[in-house]
């Protein structure tokens, strides 16, 4: 698996931001004080710090597919002073636990790298006990809508598909959880979705900004010059829209996010 965002400072500025309340809503209500929760693809850790909080004196554990990532989430439980979480390192498509081991699994924009998202979804599945709950989320960005239509923004999300599955992954994910559930064997399953929305001058400033420096300066950077799917200049000119896009009084940016409840 070849994660296509990576984890530069600039990929960070935006997951940071992240929390149960603007992306898990969905499962909030799952996150009961004694519940063991599995944190799969933690990330930066503010997502599996908030669980901590949330399930006290239950547990969380956090998995990570590098060390590198799994030192953000541990940095962050620190920062935090959490002591009923932890972070390891493994394997989201053969998950290092026993059948049944967790209440609750949370997968936050996982499914969409991962190169086999049923086989995943089956393993998330095995290690949540009968009567738990499996929760998935993921964008779709097929289905991403802006207004004004900058040309340079419909040629960066051509260009980031076209990365996403040339690592093996599918960025229109979100539409397509409900048939991977099925296909690993779900039966009891609630799809629903909801949005990310910017379109305040401090949300445009902030979204516009963290991209306009994403698409110069990160691990995507590298793999579009790399692969020779885009020049620097093209990369260039590519921010500009982004930030063209930012100062517009009328911009306005949603994403959808497709979002499962698996009752096993």
């Amino acid at each position: 698996m070849t994660y296509t965002h990576g984890h530069h400072r600039n990929v960070l500025r935006s997951h940071s931001n992240r929390t149960v309340e603007n992306s898990a809503g969905y499962l909030a209500a799952e996150f009961n004080s004694g519940a063991h929760v599995l944190d799969v693809g933690s990330g930066p850790g503010t997502i599996t710090a908030d669980i901590a909080r949330m399930v006290d004196p239950g547990s969380v554990v956090a998995v990570e597919m590098t060390s590198e990532a799994a030192a953000l989430t541990r940095a962050e439980l620190d920062r935090q002073r959490l002591t009923n979480a932890r972070a390891v390192v493994g394997d989201a498509l053969a998950l290092d636990f026993g059948d049944g081991t967790f209440d609750v699994v949370h997968a936050h924009q996982v499914l969409q790298h991962v190169p086999d998202p049923v086989l995943a979804l089956h393993e998330m599945m095995r290690v949540c006990r009968p009567g738990g709950v499996v929760g998935v989320r993921d964008s779709d960005y097929a289905s991403f809508a802006w207004y004004p239509r900058v040309p340079e923004l419909d040629e960066w999300l051509s260009l980031y598909r076209a990365a996403a599955r040339a690592n093996g992954g599918e960025p229109d994910a979100g539409r397509r959880l409900l048939a991977w559930a099925h296909a690993a064997g779900a039966a009891t399953v609630e799809a629903t979705s909801s949005t990310w929305c910017y379109a305040t001058p401090e949300a445009r400033e902030w979204w516009g900004g963290m991209w306009a420096d994403r698409i110069v300066e990160s691990d995507l950077a590298e793999q579009l010059v790399r692969e020779q799917r885009a020049t620097r200049a093209d990369l260039d000119r590519i921010s500009e829209g982004w930030r063209q896009w930012a100062r517009d009084p009328d911009g306005w940016f949603s994403l959808l996010h497709g979002e499962l409840l698996i009752r096993v």
